[in-house]
């Protein structure tokens, strides 16, 4: 059975090492759907009810900001979630967003 493109989403996201961040559109584009960071957004707002947990706190916008914040139990835990795997945030923004970058296209492979 083909997984439908949120449970591929969901793969993704648990796959991002702890203390490191991916933006929306990546994902898309790692997915095949350059398109479609909207998508991924709306899979992370269902991410919270995924078993295995997904950590949707590591997902943010192309620019680092907490985006999804507001779907966070309180909006401040996307920020403490992160801020408790060293991750310094700032004005709703990820400090050093680009070293703290993970890009699935390049640290996973398709099969």
């Amino acid at each position: 059975m083909e997984k439908d493109f949120f449970d591929q989403v969901y793969e993704v996201v648990r796959l991002i090492p702890r203390g490191r961040v991916t933006s929306y559109g990546s994902i898309g584009k790692y997915l095949g759907a350059p398109r479609s960071a909207r998508m991924v957004g709306w899979a992370m707002n269902n991410a919270h009810h995924q078993d295995p947990p997904v950590p949707a706190h590591r997902v943010v916008n192309s620019q680092g900001l907490l985006t999804g914040k507001m779907h966070f139990e309180t909006p401040v835990m996307m920020e403490q979630l992160l801020e408790s795997e060293g991750v310094i945030v700032e004005k709703d923004k990820v400090k050093e967003y680009r070293k703290l970058f993970w890009d699935p296209s390049i640290e996973l492979s398709l099969d």
